[in-house]
C-alpha cells in the first residue's frame, strides 16, 4: 500500500515559490497553455524591452505593460532570475524581471477583481464573487452564528411548548373521562330500576290491615324533603326525584 506522501506533488506549496519572466506570466494570464507559452512567444516580437506582441494573442502586449507598470510604480515586486525580491528603489532591467506567483495573484486580485486566470486562481476562488472579501466573509459568519443561535433558542422554546401542550392534552383527556356522562341504561335495565323504585315508593306508602303506616313518611312529599336533607349527591334534586317517582309509578302500573 503506498504511502500518501509517494503521490502528493506538494503541487500548491511548489507553485507558492514559482517565478515567471513578465512576458510569461502575461502569456498565462492570457490562458496560454503552460506547455505553449514558449513556442508562442518564440511567435512574438518585442515591440518594447520586455513587452512582447503576438500576431494574434491580442492581450499579450497590454498585459506585459500592464505587469511592467505595475513594477515601476511599486504595486508588483519583483525580482531578478533568482527570484530574490528587489527593494522598490532597485532598478531592474525590464527583460530580467520576474514575479512570483503568490505576488502577481495578490496583484490581480487587488487591481482586477474580475479576473481570476486559472493558473492562479482555483475554481472556489474563480466562482467566488468579487465583493465577498474578508471583512464581508466574517460579517456573513457573524450573521449566519447569530441566526443559528436563535435557530437553536427556538427550537428550545418549541420542545419547551410542546412539552406542555402534551401534558394539557393528557389533563384534558383526563378530565373528558371524569365528566364524561354515564352510558344510556338499556331498556330493559332501565324498566327494572324504575319497578324497584315504584316498589319502594308504593310500600312507603303503604298502610297494614290494621291501619297503621308502613313507614313514617306520610306523603311523597316528606320522603323527598328527607332525600334531600340527607343525601347530597348529584341527581338527587327535588325535579329529578318527582320526574323519576313519576316514571317509576308509570312503570309499576303498565
Amino acid at each position: 500500500m503506498k504511502k500518501t506522501w509517494e503521490n502528493d506533488s506538494c503541487e500548491a506549496v511548489q507553485s507558492y515559490f514559482t517565478v515567471y519572466r513578465v512576458p510569461v506570466a502575461a502569456a498565462l494570464w492570457c490562458g496560454i497553455e503552460p506547455g505553449e507559452v514558449e513556442e508562442h512567444l518564440a511567435l512574438s516580437t518585442e515591440v518594447a524591452r520586455g513587452v512582447l506582441k503576438h500576431p494574434y494573442i491580442n492581450c499579450l502586449e497590454p498585459r506585459c505593460r500592464a505587469i511592467h507598470d505595475a513594477i515601476v510604480t511599486g504595486l508588483l515586486p519583483c525580482s531578478r532570475e533568482n527570484g530574490k525580491v528587489v527593494p522598490k528603489e532597485e532598478h531592474v532591467a525590464a527583460e530580467r524581471r520576474h514575479i512570483s506567483r503568490q505576488h502577481l495573484k495578490d496583484w490581480i486580485a487587488a487591481q482586477f477583481p474580475s479576473d481570476k486566470p486559472a493558473f492562479l486562481f482555483d475554481e472556489i476562488e474563480r466562482n467566488t464573487h468579487t465583493a465577498i472579501n474578508k471583512d464581508a466573509y466574517q460579517a456573513l459568519q457573524a450573521e449566519r452564528d447569530g441566526l443559528r443561535a436563535r435557530l437553536e433558542k427556538a427550537a428550545d422554546e418549541y420542545r419547551k411548548l410542546r412539552s406542555e401542550r402534551d401534558e394539557l392534552v393528557l389533563e384534558k383527556a383526563k378530565l373528558t373521562e371524569k365528566t364524561k356522562p354515564a352510558k344510556d341504561l338499556g331498556l330493559r335495565a332501565e324498566t327494572t330500576y324504575l319497578n324497584i323504585i315504584g316498589g319502594m315508593l308504593a310500600l312507603f306508602m303503604m298502610k297494614t290491615p290494621a291501619g297503621k303506616p308502613h313507614s313514617v313518611f306520610s306523603s311523597q312529599s316528606s320522603l323527598i324533603d328527607q332525600m334531600l336533607a340527607n343525601f347530597k349527591k348529584p341527581g338527587i334534586t327535588e325535579r329529578t326525584l318527582q320526574e323519576k317517582f313519576a316514571a317509576a309509578k308509570k312503570s309499576l302500573d303498565q
